[in-house]
């Protein structure tokens, strides 16, 4: 499974539909954001996947942990999103 890495100009709609898509084949997605504009970006999508996968009986918990990463020669913090499904409770 392909991690799903979150920009600043990321369209959160759009994302939304390719963690919910994700989810529903896998069962979990994991999304990596850098700087304050792109988490932002990432929890709006998850907010927004929640509410199309509550039509499949499904919903998420997100689990939010840091993560180092390589970009050129410069290792930089990232947030690391994992969101795993889960059976609907009302």
């Amino acid at each position: 499974m392909d991690v799903l890495r979150v920009a600043a100009g990321s369209n959160a709609r759009s994302l939304a539909g390719c963690i919910a898509g994700v989810v529903r084949e896998n069962g979990r997605a994991e999304l990596q954001a850098i700087g304050a504009a792109a988490v932002n970006q990432a929890i709006k999508a998850v907010a927004i996947a929640r509410e199309f996968l509550v039509h499949d009986g499904l919903d998420i918990v997100l689990i939010p942990s840091f993560t180092r990463v390589m970009i050129g020669d410069q290792e930089k913090s990232a947030l690391r999103l994992v969101v795993k499904a889960r059976p609907w409770r009302s």
